[in-house]
């Protein structure tokens, strides 16, 4: 499909277009982590861009970035740069009003981090998107994006953004005015006008009336796909996934969808043909992805500061403390030499490996629980530690019980120490208010998790969007043994279970739900809060 009559658009020409064709950087890319839209798993996601000779590959999902971590290691395992960015919804009018008429439509904005400081204006705007923007979606406005904008490489966005919105509407003005704004703020080396081909006919007007927008302003495009899958096979998988999200039936002609089956990962010859008369469109996704270096990783541990009393250091606090409790644990055996070589040795580990001050943190946790009667258990292997045991963080002796500390902490291995803490389940909430008193409301979180589709789970969500009857779904979805700690795939259980599998083999429509069921496990379907997980930070979580 022709984007426009080439007599529009005078393209740059390229002197190695084979170069041109076999290099192309996508730079909007949603995965699973666009929850219940995304259906691109970052692993398979980056293989496939790897099998394509791909030099680079960009994040971008909606309003959050909770798969930047993994994609960013993924990539660069595959030898792929990682491109950090985000979709964006931008406030119709402020981010912090809700009325139900005016602010309930948003409209999208691509932004890319082109160094850490960009980075970190993107978790600024995530983060201010989810709790302070939230009204149906994790919104911003102009006025907090203008502020946060240095170290961002922006684009117009895909149908849903302000400038495509407008010109499809007819308000060419209306959209002049908006990209005078853009390229006013953000400096027209940094904003992008954005060409995608998908199966919609507003799109070829959206697209002439961007070249001539681009032709009048000397602009700069990049041509995209609006990824949210890997494989075009995936496109009826990712369809059902929306039905999902939306209580839809996959029966109901209005429900929400996409078009066509184009929004996959296409290959740099794909896109090479689509935006043939604009190659500098192309070109300029390699420019992009040049531009674009974020270091993510991470050299070692980041413990909060324990503000200790005046004339100590971490490592003597620990050491005064350790003394205190060694008598009141040992009495006169606290000078023993099995005591003594004990402590001296755990304490010295502690201090080399920089943990003076995780262990102050946890006796802190512990002490305030304590004086407020607040009945707390540590598990796992602190137990072998005659620290955690002087300090009353456990209450076993590991001299007494022959414990071995290197279970717990092991200076041949430089990892976390890990104390699993366990306080009353109707006084939880007063540690964490504690928590955050003392090391900052900026610094303290709770840890996110992950719900993804289990077996029955895939077979039940599909099951409804499908119409078919919730006791046949259910009857299927019990055949399914549900081993705790143990998850049986469907495939799996197709093959062990016998009445399982001779129900996919006698109806059509009970092999296609396993089928298609099958392709869904392990899809990310909501995000929560951890059960217990909290972090604290040395600064403000933001920053990270």
């Amino acid at each position: 499909g022709s984007i426009i009559p080439a007599a529009c658009y005078n393209p740059i020409e390229l002197t190695d277009h084979w170069l041109l064709v076999m290099s192309f950087a996508h730079l909007h890319v949603h995965t699973e982590y666009s929850l219940l839209d995304g259906f691109s798993n970052i692993k398979k996601l980056v293989k496939r861009a790897k099998e394509m000779n791909m030099p680079a590959l960009a994040i971008t999902d909606h309003g959050t970035m909770f798969g930047v971590i993994e994609f960013y290691h993924a990539a660069k395992e595959a030898g792929i740069k990682p491109i950090i960015g985000l979709e964006t919804y931008m406030a119709a009018r402020t981010m912090k009003e809700h009325d139900a008429k005016e602010d309930r439509k948003s409209s999208h904005l691509l932004l890319l981090a082109e160094n850490e400081t960009g980075y970190k204006n993107l978790l600024e705007i995530a983060s201010a998107a989810q709790l302070e923007g939230f009204y149906y979606y994790p919104r911003i406005d102009k006025e907090f994006l203008a502020k946060h904008a240095e170290g961002l490489i922006f684009s117009s966005g895909c149908m849903s953004a302000e400038v495509p919105r407008l010109l499809e509407n007819g308000q060419v003005d209306a959209a002049r005015k908006t990209l005078d704004y853009y390229y006013e703020v953000f400096g027209k080396d940094n904003f992008y006008l954005e060409l995608q081909q998908h199966d919609i006919p507003a799109l070829e007007t959206i697209n002439k009336n961007l070249l001539d927008l681009g032709h009048r302003y000397d602009s700069r495009f990049i041509a995209t796909n609006d990824v949210h899958y890997i494989n075009a096979e995936d496109a009826r998988l990712q369809d059902i996934l929306l039905a999902i999200q939306t209580g839809a039936l996959l029966t109901d002609p209005d429900r929400m969808r996409m078009t066509d089956p184009s929004y996959y990962l296409r290959s740099p010859e794909e896109m090479s043909r689509l935006f043939a008369e604009v190659p500098q469109a192309l070109a300029n996704t390699l420019l992009v992805a040049e531009r674009c270096n974020v270091n993510l990783e991470v050299e070692n541990y980041r413990l909060p500061k324990f503000e200790v009393p005046e004339g100590y250091t971490a490592e003597t606090y620990l050491q005064s403390l350790c003394a205190d409790g060694a008598a009141r644990r040992y009495g006169e055996r606290a000078d023993s030499s099995e005591v003594r070589t004990r402590l001296d040795y755990e304490l010295g580990v502690i201090h080399k490996m920089g943990f003076d001050a995780y262990f102050l943190i946890v006796w802190d946790l512990c002490r305030y629980a304590r004086e407020r009667d607040i009945w707390y258990n540590a598990r796992g292997s602190a137990a072998g530690s005659i620290v955690a045991y002087m300090l009353d963080i456990t209450l076993v002796d590991p001299l007494q019980h022959e414990l071995l500390f290197e279970r717990f902490l092991n200076p041949g291995r430089i990892s976390m120490p890990d104390i699993d803490l366990d306080f009353r389940d109707d006084r939880r909430a007063e540690m964490l208010e504690y928590t955050v008193q003392k090391y900052g409301q900026d610094k303290v979180a709770q840890i996110i998790t992950f719900g993804t589709l289990g077996a029955r789970g895939a077979l039940r969500d599909v099951g409804r969007v499908k119409d078919i009857p919730l006791p046949e779904v259910d009857r299927v979805a019990k055949l399914v043994p549900n081993i705790p700690g143990k998850p049986m795939t469907l495939a799996e259980a197709v093959e062990q279970v016998a009445e399982l599998k001779k129900e996919y083999e006698s109806a059509d429509h009970i092999r296609e739900l396993i089928d298609i069921a099958s392709k869904m496990e392990g899809v990310v379907r909501n995000a929560g809060t951890h059960a217990a997980g909290v972090v604290i930070s040395d600064k403000p979580l933001i920053e990270y």
